[in-house]
């Protein structure tokens, strides 16, 4: 089973994240931050990764510490669960359409972290959340899931649209890239041997 529990204690954030990377897209995610929860529902739902977080943070301050320190979670249960990385496809991407958006995404699974960040979100907010977050919690999933991960806007002009798009398109290409290789479901998918 590829499966993690990770939990991080700071002075600003209590987080505990539940991963099955071979699940059925089930979630149960409660951060205190709702836009936030909505899209990580979103990224359990379309990526089939079931995904259970609970986070209590300093959101009398904002919401930053929070959403960044569960993309560091995340990104280190998700690291966990993958392994050694053995048969899984690696690479990922998708070009992901919703309403007025169209978000594309590609990813590779290299544990070389990378973040390339095209979106342009029109509004500071989405609803209460503050719409800077949303790249906050991708470099922090990038640099502790050891994931290069591109993500571009190619049209958009509502806020929430653009922000669900990149949330869906991420996990459409996590999907595909740790679903196991028919043909090399014993070997690690690089030259050198291991990621």
């Amino acid at each position: 089973m590829r499966t993690a529990k990770i939990t991080r204690t700071t002075a600003e954030t209590d987080i505990s994240v539940e991963l099955n990377l071979d699940g059925a897209g089930l979630y149960d995610n409660q951060t205190g931050v709702g836009f936030f929860d909505h899209m990580l529902d979103q990224l359990s739902r379309h990526a089939l990764i079931d995904m259970t977080v609970r986070a209590t943070g300093d959101l009398h301050i904002d919401d930053h510490h929070t959403v960044e320190d569960v993309g560091i979670t995340l990104g280190q249960a998700l690291t966990q669960a993958m392994g050694d990385k053995r048969g899984i496809v690696r690479y990922g991407s998708c070009l992901l359409p919703m309403d007025d958006a169209l978000v594309r995404a590609a990813l590779d699974l290299s544990a070389r972290p990378f973040l390339i960040w095209n979106v342009d979100l029109p509004t500071q907010k989405i609803g209460t959340f503050d719409s800077e977050l949303v790249r906050e919690f991708f470099q922090a999933l990038s640099t502790h899931g050891g994931i290069t991960l591109h993500v571009d806007q190619i049209h958009g002009v509502n806020s929430h649209h653009i922000a669900e798009a990149a949330f869906k398109a991420v996990a459409r290409a996590l999907r595909d890239a740790l679903e196991t290789d028919p043909r090399k479901a014993d070997a690690v998918p690089s030259t050198k041997g291991a990621l």
